[in-house]
């Protein structure tokens, strides 16, 4: 059964209708922040994959505009990036680089130990390692497609997306709990749970008005737009920007340079357009997932996965929290860390919405979050598999 587009983003819109109402209604996906479209998609691809293996039923979407909603969550998180309130981010990014750069080395070095000890080629450890789970899909298929050629090695393209696959899940599924945990046991607070606590309430704010929810839509598509361009007028260069980097770029020139001709945002207004876009982007990537596929091919690399979640885990509570300052952003950014380092940026992004949205603001996470995920992290991920590979023991 197949979907035309207008179908699929209704299917889309009440999959994640249903996924925040199924994280209301049980106290422990709403307690550990489980976002929204990650219970609604998986739900559905459960369903989907059941009726599959019982019926030979399968479903079928057309979704030309997922990519839109990613590039107009990046343009709006561009739009409310206020760098005056942001001064703090130069010197957090760079702590978060030199926080990221090891643990990249450690996940390889956990994944090939792993596939040895279970008699596999070391290369898989790669492929269970930063390749899928910081490189995801798109770098998984790349350097499979390589492995097949040069080290004639069997199902590495099946199991690069598998690897991927579930990563995705598991890094939507587990950064909010590690946030959560980080949070209760510190005690920490955000500025708005700060200001509370104190009896420091700011007067209610007026509701959105047509005007700003324009405007802010003016702003995004104009940031998607030039982004896009901007894109494709450099996809040639030795170092590719992706679209999503230069329609956040765009959007924050756009935020900080028009109020100086007296033009302004509804920060309020392109926040609420860019979270409604990633949670109809998320929950269309859940919703297509093959869990049957993924679960005849996973074998032994679940094994490796979970000792990549313990590894995960470790680093973040014992490493990323603690260098980025052991305060309610640093356990913003350990959710983010886990969504990418795990899943995609999309997914960290996703983690921080759902921890944010229960706990108030972390400006400076959003800001280096996407950054590093976005384009710092592929850079050091491709320096440290091409150091890796050039070893003797990954030959053929």
């Amino acid at each position: 059964m197949s979907f035309d587009p207008l179908q699929s983003l209704l299917a889309a819109i009440g999959m994640l209708l249903i996924g925040t109402l199924v994280n209301r209604k049980v106290p422990f996906l709403s307690r550990y922040n489980i976002p929204d479209p990650i219970t609604g998609g998986l739900l559905f691809a459960i369903l989907a994959s059941l009726l599959f293996v019982s019926v030979d039923f399968s479903l079928k979407f057309e979704q030309p505009s997922k990519p839109v909603f990613l590039l107009m969550f990046f343009s709006g998180i561009g739009l409310c990036s206020d760098l005056r309130l942001l001064k703090r981010g130069g010197k957090a990014l760079l702590i978060f680089l030199l926080v990221l750069l090891p643990f990249i080395v450690l996940q390889n070095i956990v994944g090939v130990s792993l596939a040895k000890l279970l008699d596999l080629h070391p290369i898989f450890g790669l492929v269970a390692g930063s390749i899928t789970l910081v490189g995801g899909h798109g770098t998984g298929a790349a350097y499979a497609d390589r492995f097949t050629e040069v080290n004639n090695l069997q199902m590495v393209m099946e199991l690069s997306m598998m690897v991927a696959t579930v990563g995705l899940i598991v890094g939507g599924l587990i950064g909010g709990p590690i946030a959560q945990f980080l949070i209760n046991r510190y005690k920490l607070l955000s500025s708005s749970e700060a200001a509370t606590e104190s009896h420091e309430f700011e007067k209610p704010a007026p509701p959105i008005s047509t005007v700003a929810a324009v405007g802010a839509l003016a702003g995004i598509f104009s940031a998607l737009i030039a982004g896009q361009w901007l894109a494709n007028k450099f996809s040639g260069g030795a170092i590719t920007i992706p679209a999503f980097l230069w329609c956040m770029l765009i959007g924050i020139a756009i935020r900080n340079l028009l109020p100086l001709v007296g033009v302004r945002f509804d920060d309020r207004a392109a926040e609420l357009i860019a979270n409604v876009s990633l949670s109809l982007f998320l929950v269309m990537t859940m919703m297509t997932l093959n869990l049957v596929e993924v679960a005849l091919s996973a074998g032994p690399f679940l094994v490796i996965i979970l000792g990549q979640v313990v590894l995960a885990f470790l680093y973040v509570v014992f490493v990323c929290f603690r260098f980025m300052g052991r305060d309610y952003e640093a356990a913003v950014t350990s959710a983010a860390f886990i969504g990418f380092n795990m899943g995609s940026t999309a997914t960290a992004m996703a983690n921080m919405q759902a921890v944010t949205s229960r706990h108030g603001p972390a400006p400076t996470s959003y800001l280096i979050a996407p950054l590093a995920g976005a384009f710092f992290i592929d850079i050091m991920n491709a320096f440290v598999l091409t150091g890796m590979l050039a070893l003797p023991f990954f030959g053929g």
